[in-house]
């Protein structure tokens, strides 16, 4: 098999991880700044999977900073960054900077005393194959809303003007999809170009800011979006990183219907859970007979979320629908998801549960726009 003219974004290829952190302080804050960065440093220090980081100035604007850090994997990065301890551990520097950037890497190749070989980079956690994409850039946020407030808050985020699709000359909004499952809504993102720019671009369109406070009433954790270190909390836990996307390279066909499924997993189960419907998918877009043409999966702690670009109707072939194509799939998922919460007990190998997995999985479509429509 070879996926990686199919797989355009994956935390799971066991490659190391190198994370970029640009920062612009504000002047004098450099010693402040400081301090809370050792803060910070001993914390990370002692988180699982990290191994290493740097804190450099720029040699021609001292208001420029750079923090490196390197990771055994993505998995244990994503799960710090989307934690309520990062949330904590990183407010004292907050004032003391005017605008971050985020980047991160699989590590592909590096240079040392000789040039490692193949079987080198895989021992060592290098990416080995390379990933070839679609200039597609993936994201979702995730809230909760106050039961009983459902219909009204699926009635506000269907009922708005569309923003202004186009950021800037290289970065373009693609595609809005939003689904809702019981009071927990799903917003995904496709961005051709800059995300950063593109959800920034978002935040200041004045139809976007107009719905956002109109629901703000509705939720369950409060947050006041005009104020900046609020919004920047909100964000961070509301984060529902892409994990993993590929999509099939057979033709696309002229009709595809696009589904969201919701995976709640058991306790500290997430990333397992995850890493098996990514797995599944991969597997199905080899498959030139399988309806999943495309999917990204997203992944935050024990909530999981799979967006599927099928062929057919959901309900056409289930077992397929849900990622369980092959033998044991069934019996793996069930032993990771938690059932209770979707109102589905009892062995998923059954054709009655699993049913009604895809049924309590499905999630209520709100809206879904591409930028033709905008």
């Amino acid at each position: 098999m070879t996926p990686s003219g199919r797989v355009s974004q994956s935390a799971f290829d066991g490659s190391r991880l190198r994370v970029i952190l640009l920062l612009d302080l504000y002047e004098g804050a450099q010693e402040q700044f400081l301090e809370a960065y050792e803060v910070m440093r001993k914390q990370v220090a002692s988180v699982p999977g990290h191994i290493s980081d740097q804190l450099c100035q720029s040699i021609e604007n001292p208001s420029q900073w750079l923090i490196t850090s390197e990771w055994e994997s993505a998995p244990p990065f994503l799960a710090w960054v989307n934690s309520e301890e990062h949330v904590e551990t990183v407010k004292p520097m907050h004032s003391c900077v005017r605008d971050t950037r985020s980047m991160r890497y699989s590590i592909l190749r590096e240079t040392g005393a000789r040039q490692p070989s193949a079987s080198d980079r895989t021992t060592r956690g290098a990416q080995d194959a390379v990933r070839v994409g679609d200039g597609v850039a993936r994201h979702a946020l995730t809230f909760t809303v106050k039961p009983g407030s459902e219909s009204k808050v699926a009635e506000l985020l269907a009922g708005y003007q569309s923003p202004r699709a186009q950021v800037d000359e290289n970065t373009r909004l693609r595609r809005t999809s939003l689904f809702m499952h019981g009071n927990r809504v799903v917003r995904c993102v496709e961005v051709e170009g800059d995300l950063l720019a593109a959800l920034r671009h978002v935040a200041r369109q004045p139809e976007v800011r107009a719905v956002e406070e109109a629901i703000n009433p509705y939720l369950e954790q409060d947050r006041d979006l005009t104020d900046p270190e609020s919004a920047r909390v909100f964000f961070t836990r509301a984060a529902l990183p892409a994990v993993h996307h590929v999509v099939s390279d057979r033709p696309a066909p002229a009709r595809l219907s696009r589904h969201a499924l919701y995976y709640p997993a058991k306790e500290g189960r997430g990333t397992e859970l995850a890493r098996l419907l990514a797995h599944q998918d991969q597997a199905a877009a080899e498959d030139p007979d399988s309806a999943v043409y495309g999917s990204t999966v997203f992944q935050r702690d024990d909530i999981v979320v799979r967006l599927v670009d099928l062929t057919g109707d959901l309900d056409l072939d289930p077992v397929a629908s849900l990622g369980l194509k092959g033998a044991g799939k069934a019996a793996e998922l069930e032993r990771l998801l938690d059932g209770a919460a979707l109102g589905v007990e009892g062995s998923l190998e059954t054709e009655r549960n699993i049913n009604r997995l895809l049924s309590h999985a499905d999630m209520l479509p709100v809206t879904d726009r591409s930028s033709a429509e905008s």
